[in-house]
């Protein structure tokens, strides 16, 4: 039986790289679900401001401007996000949240 949380499909000479990971796949209270989308979020917000904080290390005379466009674009998805899960509040909803990482060689 194949593993539903993680296909992999590869050749290592001939460079393909097909991997798919099932990282979220369930249903979730209100809570649960703004703990699960703010955690997620918030890693990748982090991985972003140490890329950032990584070009200028060492570099006292950087002028420190670069595009923070998916930064922003990420604090206010998830902004938006909890706004949604918040205004279901008073009701006995459970959200369903599934999320599949794929992983393919890029050009």
């Amino acid at each position: 039986m194949e593993n539903e949380a993680l296909k992999v499909s590869k050749t290592i000479n001939g460079f393909t790289i097909d991997q798919h990971l099932k990282l979220i796949d369930g249903v979730f209270t209100k809570r649960e679900a703004l703990d699960i989308i703010n955690n997620v979020v918030d890693v990748k917000i982090n991985f972003h401001k140490l890329q950032r904080l990584s070009i200028t290390e060492g570099n006292m005379h950087d002028e420190c401007t670069y595009d923070n466009s998916r930064i922003t674009e990420l604090i206010k998805d998830k902004a938006e996000v909890k706004a949604i899960l918040m205004s279901l509040e008073g009701t006995s909803s459970n959200i369903k949240i599934s999320s599949t990482i794929h992983i393919s060689l890029g050009d």
